[in-house]
C-alpha cells in the first residue's frame, strides 16, 4: 500500500520515516520547500547514526531513502491507500484539506489525521464519505514511541477500524482503541500530573524543583512535571490543557493554570526558549529541592491519587479498557507503571480515602471520587 504525510514538519516526517522502514512507498507533502528540505536533511542525519550505531544496514538506509518521495502538490497523493494529517491543529484548515484530499484518492483510500486534541467525528464532517475517517495519534518523536491511539469516529466503519490496526501494528507499534473524547486517552489521563503540580506550586506547598523531586523520588517518573512541561514546551502544553478544558465543557478537573499561562505569555516555554520554570541559560544555577521526605511522600501520593482518579474515569465513560489504559500511559509517556495497576497495589479504599479528604479539605469537583472507584471499593473488587 502506498502511504501519503501530509506535513513535513518534526511529527509528518517521522511517521513517513516509520512507514519507509517498513518497506512501504511513502509521498510526504508539504506547500512549504524549507519544511520539504528540513525534512530530508534530518532524515539523512537519523539514517547516519542508526547505520553509525549498528540499527540498520547500509543497505536498510538506502530502503528506507529510496521509499520516500517527496512533492508539494496534493495531487501526488491519489493512488495512497491510506493518508496521514499531520499539519496546524485547526479545525477549519483540516477541513478544507480534507476535502481537497477526498476529491483526489480513491473511495477505498482511509483518510487519517494524528490530531492530539481535536474530534474526529467532526474532521470527518466535511466529507461525502465519512465512514473512512479515523484518528491515527501518534507520540514524538514517532520513530521512537511505541505506542499509537487508534480513534474511530462515531462514523467509522467497522472494516476502516480493524484495516488502520492491522497496518498500525504491522509497523511494530503498540495500538490502543479509544474512544473519540477530548485528549483521547493519554492528554486527556496525564492533566493531573501537571495540573495538580501546578496547583500544589500555587498553594505554595513547594516549589517547582521539590515537586520534580517528589515525583521522581518516590513515584519513579524519568522527569518531574516542571522538567517534562520544559521539555514539551509551556505553549504546547498550555494549549492542550486549555483545549481539553473547553472540549469537557469546563469541567472543573481540566482548569488551567494561571502560572502556566503566565509562563507561556512571558515567552519561557522551556528548553526551547532557554527559559520555562527552570533557567536553561549557559551560566544558570540549577536549582535545588527540598528534601523533605514527609512533603515529598504527601505531594507525589496527591499527584498519583488524581492520576489514577483520571484513569479509573477513563474507564467508567468507557474511553477505552483497563488494560488499553495502562499500556497508553506506559508506552505513550513512560508511566513506571500503569495507573490502574497501581491503584490494585496501593488499594483502591486507600485512594478513595485520600480523594475523599482532599474534596472534604478543599470542597471543589475536581477532588471528586470517581463513582466507579467508589462502586470497586464497595464491592471489594479490584482492575486486575
Amino acid at each position: 500500500m502506498q502511504i501519503g504525510i501530509i506535513g513535513a514538519g518534526t511529527m509528518g516526517s517521522g511517521i513517513a520515516q516509520v512507514a519507509a522502514q517498513n518497506s512501504h512507498s511513502v509521498i510526504l507533502v508539504d506547500s512549504s520547500e524549507h519544511a520539504i528540505a528540513r525534512a530530508k536533511s534530518s532524515l539523512e542525519i537519523t539514517l547516519t547514526k542508526l547505520v553509525e550505531k549498528g540499527k540498520i544496514s547500509n543497505e536498510k538506509s538506502n530502503d528506507i531513502r529510496a521509499n520516500i518521495s517527496y512533492s508539494r502538490e496534493l495531487d501526488s497523493l491519489h493512488n495512497c491507500g491510506l493518508i496521514i494529517e499531520a499539519i496546524v491543529e485547526k479545525l477549519e484548515i483540516k477541513h478544507d484539506l480534507f476535502l481537497k484530499i477526498e476529491s483526489l484518492v480513491s473511495d477505498n483510500c482511509i483518510i487519517a489525521s494524528n490530531t492530539s486534541s481535536l474530534s474526529i467525528a467532526s474532521l470527518g464532517s466535511v466529507l461525502a464519505n465519512s465512514n473512512r475517517i479515523i484518528g491515527i495519534h501518534f507520540f514524538n518523536p514517532a520513530p521512537l514511541m511505541p505506542l499509537v491511539e487508534v480513534i474511530p469516529a462515531v462514523q467509522t466503519t467497522d472494516q476502516v477500524l480493524n484495516k488502520s490496526v492491522e497496518i498500525i501494528k504491522s509497523w511494530g507499534k503498540v495500538v490502543v482503541v479509544c474512544k473519540d473524547t477530548p485528549g483521547f486517552i493519554v492528554n486527556r489521563v496525564a492533566r493531573p500530573f501537571y495540573g495538580e503540580a501546578l496547583r500544589i506550586y500555587e498553594e505554595g506547598k513547594a516549589d517547582f524543583a521539590t515537586i520534580d523531586w517528589a515525583m521522581t523520588e518516590f513515584g519513579g517518573f524519568k522527569m518531574g512535571p516542571f522538567t517534562l512541561m520544559d521539555y514539551i514546551g509551556n505553549d504546547v502544553n498550555y494549549s492542550v490543557t486549555e483545549s481539553v478544558f473547553e472540549a469537557f465543557y469546563y469541567d472543573p478537573r481540566f482548569k488551567p493554570s494561571f502560572t502556566q499561562r503566565r509562563h507561556k505569555e512571558a515567552g519561557f516555554y522551556g528548553r526551547k526558549s532557554g527559559r520555562g520554570y527552570y533557567d536553561y541559560s549557559e551560566n544558570a544555577q540549577e536549582v535545588s529541592p527540598k528534601l523533605d521526605v514527609e512533603l515529598g511522600k504527601e505531594i507525589f501520593e496527591r499527584i498519583l491519587a488524581m492520576l489514577i482518579n483520571e484513569a479509573i474515569d477513563a474507564v467508567f465513560m468507557q474511553v477505552a479498557s483497563p488494560e488499553d489504559i495502562d499500556l497508553a500511559m506506559t508506552k505513550g509517556v513512560n508511566y513506571p507503571k500503569g495507573l490502574l495497576k497501581w491503584a490494585d497495589e496501593i488499594g483502591l479504599e486507600n485512594i478513595l480515602l485520600q480523594l475523599e479528604n482532599l474534596f472534604h479539605e478543599y470542597g471543589e469537583d475536581r477532588y471528586r471520587p470517581n463513582p466507579l472507584l467508589r462502586k470497586m471499593v464497595r464491592e471489594k473488587r479490584s482492575f486486575f
